[in-house]
């Protein structure tokens, strides 16, 4: 059974209602229907509580963060910092990410970032740890800026449809 992992730091009303979204698209009948019997299981956890097993038990994530100062939560920050080495991160002498890091290398992520004022700085900074986890962006990244809307919510609920769903072979 494929396993999606939801990593997610959540504060506020709008982190929430975007991940519940996000939660119930990856338990989209119609994409559970398509992974057969049993489904896929989809983990969520908040960033201070997912760990290195949880990333490598996992075929697929999805990301939630808020964009504080021009730069992803500290929450989500600690996650990478406490997981990336076991999960096989890896950069070359030179910093840059190395091809081929470890054997989460290729599993497909989707993000989504919630600020008040610019979301820039947030995004980069998880494109760039993901980019060193050489994991495979399966959808747009849903940045949502100011109050949480409708379009917002459908945007959640498509990102955990899609990642989901990427998973079904």
């Amino acid at each position: 059974m494929p396993t999606l992992l939801i990593v997610h730091h959540s504060p506020s009303r709008s982190m929430r209602a975007l991940l519940d979204q996000v939660v119930a698209g990856a338990h989209d009948d119609d994409v559970q229907a398509g992974a057969g019997d049993g489904g896929i299981e989809v983990v969520v956890r908040a960033a201070l509580e997912a760990g290195a097993d949880d990333v490598l038990a996992a075929d697929g994530y999805v990301l939630g963060t808020t964009a504080n100062f021009g730069y992803m939560s500290g929450a989500l920050k600690h996650f990478f910092d406490s997981t990336f080495l076991a999960v096989g991160g890896a950069l070359d002498p030179s910093g840059a990410p190395a091809d081929g890091a470890g054997e989460t290398a290729g599993r497909p992520y989707g993000l989504w970032l919630h600020g008040r004022y610019d979301l820039t700085g947030a995004e980069r900074s998880v494109q760039s740890i993901v980019g060193a986890l050489d994991w495979r962006q399966g959808y747009d990244v849903l940045g949502v800026l100011g109050d949480v809307d409708d379009a917002a919510l459908a945007g959640a609920y498509a990102l955990g449809a899609t990642i989901a769903a990427l998973l079904v072979d």
